[in-house]
């Protein structure tokens, strides 16, 4: 049993998404060339469970959106913060967030496009963000030359906590209240 142990857990650790039991008992039937029960897929994922719930360790096996995952423990929190601000540091310049936001909202969009509303020149942008993977090319545009089409990634949802695109403020969420002068505030 540990042989087939081992094998989950090496899935579960290299899937860079939750996965779940039916795709453990695909690769494992593909691997081994036979079919595995589900009961020792289970079996192994709670032994796994188990295992890594021990305190020698600073992760465990989660289940989390429809799968398996390993995820850090709340008691290693602060020492994380901490690397991830430090590798942060680089954070998205002010022209970087402006060329996102236009992509956000006026998606699938091209570079020339984008270039037209900030009225500068984007290429420095549109490359950082596509390094950063929080936008993606999803096609080319029927236009003269067919320039490549930008849009938002499943990243782009993630960094900003958003699980779709209709959660992004709305214009009139940023419009100011006019002039209340002589108003009593409440």
């Amino acid at each position: 049993m540990d042989y087939l142990v081992n094998h989950i857990e090496a899935l579960v650790f290299c899937s860079p998404k939750p996965i779940t039991e039916g795709e453990i008992h695909d690769c494992l039937r593909e691997m081994f060339d036979a079919d595995v029960p589900e009961d020792h897929i289970a079996n192994g994922l709670s032994e796994l469970k188990l295992r890594y719930a021990a305190d020698n360790h600073s992760f465990e096996l989660v289940k989390s959106g429809g799968g398996y995952q390993f995820l850090t423990k709340p008691a290693y929190q602060a020492s994380i913060g901490i690397l991830l601000k430090q590798q942060s540091k680089r954070r998205l310049s002010n022209s970087a967030l402006e060329t996102l936001a236009i992509v956000a909202y006026k998606q699938p969009v091209t570079k020339s496009e984008v270039e037209q509303i900030r009225g500068v020149n984007c290429d420095y942008a549109v490359q950082k963000l596509l390094e950063k993977e929080l936008i993606e090319i999803q096609g080319k545009s029927e236009g003269v030359g067919r320039p490549i089409l930008y849009g938002t990634s499943h990243k782009f949802m993630d960094y900003f906590g958003i699980n779709d695109l209709k959660e992004l403020p709305t214009p009139k969420d940023f419009q100011t209240e006019e002039n209340t002068i002589g108003q009593e505030n409440e």
